[in-house]
């Protein structure tokens, strides 16, 4: 078996991730299997220590050591926003609150369970069995845009232009606080919070992150703010919006809880709580891409709505409702 890294697995120790993608075998049967190396990271034998960067491929001999069937992933049938469809990939608008990929807890409620149902006679291969179609991720509660490669072919020549950073994202963020700055560019180094490893921090020792933002509409409360991520590291945004002292609506893990509110009159109180129990997660949304045809190589662009929850608070602040 090979699995590619992904931008959201780099930066963890290789029998981490392998406990996390193989649920069959735990952690110590991971490292048993890397001390017998069964597993190599582009061709090389590793330790169990090993970091693992973005585009590593890993190799596992898993013969005799694990029944294919229990790898075998689930369809499950979503109403899924398609905004185009080729035979190299499709465009989807990912819905809120479901992740991307199959995760420890989670194997069967997740994007690839969907898309196996919505494309099950499109993709044709894959470069990670477990992971059918994923060539990039959202967190749970981004909505918007994702690509999704049906063969290696397309999965390799758009994978390559996010290594090469060709691709460009944008994304709008509704954020607390009356926004200060009309414009601007953050970078800074990321890496995962040593205690809690599902959150990112600002670390010298981390890989570099670059995002570019521009403010949309200024409200009293809250604001729309636009983000062109140069790089695409994990948590990216979010991270980059704590910094700026304006943390993301409905964000529990970088400080834009509802909480927040508090600091509000009672009036604004108890909209931000409306907005908080219809929006069920944070505001957050990859509007639109713009990339290189896999096969044809012309530049293509997608655009993607965001869902009614998303729309109604940013209709809000830009008519000065809030």
């Amino acid at each position: 078996m090979k699995i590619a890294v992904s931008s959201s697995d780099e930066l963890i120790r290789v029998d981490l991730f392998l406990s996390q993608r193989l649920r069959e075998f735990s952690r110590t049967n991971i490292q048993k299997m890397i001390d017998n190396e069964l597993v190599k990271v582009n061709g090389k034998l590793i330790k169990k220590n090993s970091i693992l960067n973005y585009s590593d491929i890993i190799e596992i001999n898993l013969e005799e050591k694990i029944d294919n069937k229990k790898l075998a992933l689930e369809r499950w049938e979503y109403p899924l926003d398609v905004i185009y469809k080729d035979k190299d990939f499709a465009i989807i608008n990912k819905p809120r609150g479901v992740i991307s990929h199959p995760a420890k807890g989670n194997y069967n409620k997740t994007v690839v369970n969907i898309i196996l149902n919505t494309f099950k006679d499109d993709i044709k291969s894959s470069v990670d069995p477990l992971r059918p179609g994923i060539v990039h991720r959202l967190d749970k509660d981004t909505t918007g845009i994702m690509i999704i490669p049906f063969n290696e072919y397309a999965h390799w020549k758009i994978a390559e232009q996010f290594q090469k950073r060709t691709i460009k994202k944008e994304y709008i963020a509704i954020t607390w606080g009356s926004f200060e700055k009309e414009n601007g560019i953050l970078e800074n180094f990321l890496n995962r919070n040593k205690k809690n490893p599902m959150k990112f921090e600002v670390s010298q020792d981390g890989k570099s992150a670059n995002s570019e933002f521009k403010l949309v509409k200024r409200g009293k409360c809250l604001s729309i703010v636009k983000f062109l991520p140069k790089t695409g590291r994990t948590h990216q945004i979010r991270v980059h919006c704590k910094e700026l002292g304006y943390p993301i609506f409905g964000d529990e893990l970088y400080g834009g809880g509802i909480k927040k509110s508090k600091e509000y009159s009672k009036d604004i109180n108890i909209k931000l709580n409306e907005y908080y129990s219809s929006i069920k997660g944070f505001c957050l949304h990859a509007e639109s891409i713009s990339f290189d045809h896999p096969t044809s190589g012309e530049k293509v662009s997608f655009k993607a709505a965001p869902d009614e929850f998303f729309e109604q608070i940013f209709q809000d602040i830009l008519n000065e409702r809030i």
